[in-house]
């Protein structure tokens, strides 16, 4: 019995008799004696399921492990965990619920891919989901009854209709003129390559979703709900403060938000969610434009009455494209020039063979791909490297209790694929900060084999991989070709003309992980491949005017009155 249940179990003519029977002072004590009690045959009941289970640290009654956490990135100390107890997967305790992390590749494919159909739930969390979108979202939907695998097909059968593999190769041609922009602006101002980025990745999931581009790296359509994702993204790792410390302590998630400053402002409902009514309203305005008869948002309301979607679960689906393919991509291109910058050697064989392949007079395009092994093989390395997802997002837990090597792995239990362990570990990747491209092609000494074909697990596993992954992949592939070929990363200088160094080290603490600022000199190979780059640029922003447009909607004004 949980300790909070414990004094709701004692009947109330059970407490009025002891008060007359004993007074006030002998019923402090037998309260006090059964509270002890109750800790100690709780925390009896943690150390037998903790016998059965992956090895880790002692938990103390009620908290478990929760203060020994770290004050940021935690993946680090659970990689280090695993290593000290010679274990794939180790248990760490939250509060009173057991966590399972996964440090090795191996392990992660057992359990969550072959195990699929065990591992495709969500368990309950409560920071996260319960306080926020709860089971109107596709990413936190817990599907352990048939009533909730269905509602989980559907949503991801709709979600498919956008992002899915086959429908994003329908995007690749404004996908390719955006990522001509970059380059074009990347030519006229450097110094911001970050928020040409952003515009670039929000653009595309802008057009995907609602047939609006969007054209300047200051519209708050970048800068408010990249802010938001990094906000939803901080609301998944285990932490010892506020609000994720209420993972503990759930009890303190029932009182009201008003009066509940730990919570954060999070469980608010309906209108005060930041999120589920600004979504559904950008939705419904493109859906409501007579133009571009393919955006996602037109299909959704479309088929709204079909599958018996409410606005919540509208909200959610298209707030998920920007989730999926903004913030994320956007990193992934600034982890792709700290690379650059860090690892200049690696670049010399990309222009060999971009240069070969390609030439001057234009840049690649997807059809290049298969002709370009070494470039896809840095691309997989930029995955690889430094991954955003860095513990491959939302836990997954098992439908029923398992078993793996012997240890027990409780049904829905939290269990969570550590990526940056995974894509650190020494047997698959010697010299892992290093980085490599031929890691990833068969025929180098340096390959080492690794499960599936992709060589990363950066955008999770099984039926719960991340949506937007085709969408990710297909942009990063392009758009880092295109920086290869026609830039140079260099090192900028300070006042004195000394280079700047750059920390590759130096991330955010956040799920989603990207790089914090750093200086770097970027300019044109040639001057043959600048004039390209201006003529494609210009091309580029004349086939994209049909996607022009404003949302009426700012997310920090939304609902204000």
């Amino acid at each position: 019995m949980a300790i909070e249940q414990l004094f709701e179990a004692l009947p109330l003519h059970y407490v009025q008799h002891a008060l007359t029977k004993y007074g006030a002072a002998n019923l402090g004590l037998t309260l006090l004696v059964t509270l002890v009690v109750g800790i100690l045959a709780d925390y009896a009941w943690m150390l037998y399921i903790r016998s059965k289970m992956p090895p880790g640290p002692l938990p103390w009654p009620i908290v478990g492990n929760t203060f020994q956490l770290p004050d940021v990135k935690p993946w680090i100390y659970f990689e280090e965990l695993s290593k000290k107890f010679n274990a794939p997967i180790i248990t760490f305790w939250i509060g009173r619920n057991p966590t399972v992390w996964i440090n090795d590749a191996w392990t992660a494919s057992d359990l969550l891919e072959k195990r699929a159909g065990i591992y495709s739930s969500r368990p309950r969390m409560l920071v996260f989901a319960e306080l926020g979108s709860g089971q109107n979202n596709l990413v936190n939907m817990i599907t352990t009854t048939q009533a909730q695998r269905e509602r989980w097909r559907v949503m991801r059968k709709v979600t498919h209709q956008g992002v899915g593999i086959q429908q994003v190769r329908k995007y690749r041609d404004f996908q390719n003129d955006e990522s001509k922009i970059v380059a074009y602006d990347l030519l006229k101002t450097p110094e911001y390559y970050v928020e040409h980025f952003e515009r670039y990745a929000t653009s595309v999931v802008s057009i995907v979703g609602f047939g609006r581009r969007v054209s300047d790296a200051k519209d708050p359509i970048i800068t408010e709900v990249i802010a938001f994702m990094h906000r939803a993204a901080s609301l998944n790792v285990p932490g010892k403060t506020f609000p994720m410390l209420m993972e503990t302590f759930p009890f303190l998630a029932k009182f009201p938000t008003e009066i509940a400053p730990w919570k954060g402002g999070l469980g608010r409902r309906g209108k005060s969610y930041r999120g589920h009514d600004f979504f559904y309203s950008l939705a419904e305005e493109a859906a409501n434009n007579p133009g571009h008869e393919d955006c996602y948002s037109k299909f959704v309301f479309r088929e709204a009455p079909k599958y018996n979607l409410n606005p919540q679960e509208i909200s959610s689906l298209s707030g998920n494209l920007f989730g999926a393919g903004s913030d994320t991509s956007s990193s992934t291109l600034v982890t792709a020039v700290l690379a650059m910058r860090a690892f200049p050697d690696t670049l010399i064989p990309a222009w060999e063979e971009l240069d070969r392949v390609v030439g001057s007079d234009r840049s690649p395009t997807f059809d290049d791909d298969e002709n370009l092994p070494y470039m896809r093989a840095l691309v997989k390395e930029v995955f690889r490297w430094r991954s955003v997802a860095i513990i491959g997002g939302q836990p997954h837990a098992p439908t029923q209790d398992d078993y793996y090597n012997g240890w027990l792995i409780p049904k829905q239990t939290w269990v969570q694929g550590n990526v940056w362990a995974i894509h650190h570990n020494e047997r698959e990747f010697p010299d892992p900060d290093r980085f490599n491209p031929y890691r990833h092609m068969k025929d180098h000494p340096d390959w080492r084999p690794f499960p599936g074909e992709k060589g990363y697990m950066t955008f999770g596993w099984g039926r719960r991989v991340c949506s937007g992954q085709a969408l990710a992949e297909q942009g990063t592939w392009l758009t880092v070709a295109r920086l290869v070929w026609g830039f140079k990363i260099s090192p900028a200088l300070d006042a004195q003309g000394i280079p700047i160094p750059v920390d590759i080290f130096n991330y955010t603490d956040g799920l989603n992980m990207r790089p914090r600022p750093f200086k770097v000199d970027i300019k044109p190979r040639s001057e043959a491949i600048r004039q390209a780059m201006v003529h494609e640029g210009e091309q580029a922003l004349a086939d994209l005017a049909q996607y022009e447009g404003e949302t009426k909607y700012r997310m920090s004004t939304f609902y204000k009155k």
